[in-house]
């Protein structure tokens, strides 16, 4: 039996598929993934869940006692905020800005009751006019200002999470917005900088995320994902979801799908390519208006509604210019949550109690206790 202690179990719960990563090192050989498909007619979640964690079990010999949870929604919330201190002429104390962390955190805890935060991210210091990616030496200050950026995810949305895996007697030690998560690991290894947004176009929602090299400077969800396009088959073509969401996969695999009903792949096409430039359209308008306004910037595209867009489609998507296509699967998006559990942004203020290791004096993984 392995020991409970070693282990980070990362569970990344979508509205078309869970998936689960168990890791037991640091290497890649010491992981054990799973997933599990759920049906458009009836998502049932628990059932999928209880048969991963059985699987998994078995697989690593070990009983999971609590999970990393990661989730997308299309009411997650990002906020950003700046707050100041005058100091004086003194040394800047890591006491200084954890007692600013903490006093933002409780101004957007008061005016976002409904809101848990799951991310704490700092992208800027002022100090006496000047900025700062971050604080390496003991400097005198007359005022600091830091920028920071909470990203929310509603109490409910928590709790019925919380309630499911409770059922099987596990407890959710976080909370991980997956489209951050993921797109910090992927900027980190294909070693991006400058402008550059990631589009994660999941079932039910789009996720925008953009940086301008280290920073996160806005993440928003639109109510609009691939199942808009599923919906866009059954209707036009008066067939049911099952089969629409075959079409809109296999639509260039799978002839015989096409033979059944006697569409031509043009008109799939259409109806498909239609639907996702409306998406990007607003995806884009997201982003200059939240980002980049009239700057050059590229674009990766993300996530499973991604998946039927590839380079050989990009002359049939208008807006379309400097724009790369991630294939994705468990183990990259699970290992994505892990490397940020384990301090993958070091801006990031850790909100959930860590096993604490000797830091540095401006060692940017700060730990704020519940």
């Amino acid at each position: 039996m392995m020991n409970n202690k070693s282990v980070q179990t990362y569970f990344d719960c979508g509205y078309s598929k869970i998936r689960a990563g168990v890791f037991t090192g640091n290497e890649k050989k010491d992981v054990f993934y799973n997933e599990r498909k759920l049906s458009l007619n009836n998502p049932n979640s628990h059932k999928e869940i209880q048969n991963i964690i059985t699987s998994l079990e078995k697989e690593t010999n070990r009983y999971i006692d609590n999970i990393n949870l990661m989730i997308d929604s299309s009411k997650i919330l990002s906020i950003g905020l700046s707050i100041s201190k005058k100091l004086d002429g003194n040394i800047l104390k890591h006491s200084d800005i954890k007692f600013l962390i903490q006093e933002a955190r409780q101004q957007i805890s008061k005016n976002y009751k409904n809101q848990n935060i799951i991310h704490i991210i700092i992208n800027n210091y002022k100090i006496n006019g000047i900025d700062y990616y971050d604080v390496e030496n003991e400097i005198k200050c007359n005022l600091i200002s830091i920028d920071i950026l909470f990203i929310c995810i509603p109490n409910d949305i928590i709790y019925s999470f919380k309630k499911i895996f409770s059922n099987f007697n596990i407890l959710i030690n976080q909370t991980i917005c997956s489209c951050y998560a993921k797109s910090i690991n992927y900027k980190n290894n294909l070693n991006i900088s400058g402008k550059v947004s990631f589009i994660d176009i999941g079932f039910n929602k789009t996720s925008i995320i953009s940086f301008y090299d280290k920073k996160v400077l806005s993440l928003e969800t639109l109510p609009i994902g691939s199942n808009h396009i599923t919906k866009d088959i059954s209707k036009i073509l008066k067939i049911d979801l099952e089969n629409s969401e075959n079409l809109k996969i296999n639509f260039l695999k799978d002839q015989k799908i096409l033979d059944m009903y006697n569409f031509s792949i043009e008109t799939i096409e259409n109806i498909i390519f239609s639907r996702i430039e409306e998406i990007l359209k607003l995806s884009i308008r997201s982003i200059k208006s939240n980002a980049f306004k009239f700057d050059k910037f590229k674009i990766i595209l993300i996530g499973e509604g991604s998946k039927i867009l590839n380079n050989s489609y990009k002359n049939k998507i208008s807006i379309l210019n400097d724009v790369d296509f991630m294939e994705e699967n468990t183990e990259n998006i699970c290992r994505s949550g892990f490397l940020l559990g384990m301090g993958l942004n070091k801006q990031e203020v850790v909100v959930v109690p860590k096993k604490q290791i000797k830091q540095g004096f401006f060692e940017k993984l700060f730990h704020l206790f519940r």
